[in-house]
């Protein structure tokens, strides 16, 4: 994670806990078949989900997946410091 604050660290392992949440809440045990099912890669997936940062249009593909808004997404997981 180049250059990033450990602020910004912080922020996209937290955003990767909350996706794994939601995937598991959605009934995929496994992030390989939600990648898959998806039109996502799953390697690429999989580093989402442990801190890789990624680009907010795939945010947007990922939720729409798991039919969750921004809004709701946005809304746990993450602290107002």
């Amino acid at each position: 994670m180049k250059n990033q604050t450990n602020e910004e660290q912080e922020l996209i392992a937290q955003l990767g806990k909350r996706l794994k949440k939601l995937r598991l809440q959605k009934g995929y045990t496994n992030y390989e078949h939600f990648a898959n099912e998806h039109g996502i890669s799953r390697t690429q997936y999989g580093r989402y989900e442990t801190g890789d940062n990624l680009k907010f249009l795939t945010l947007c593909k990922i939720l729409k997946g798991m039919d969750v808004s921004l809004k709701d997404f946005f809304e746990e997981g993450f602290e107002d410091d």
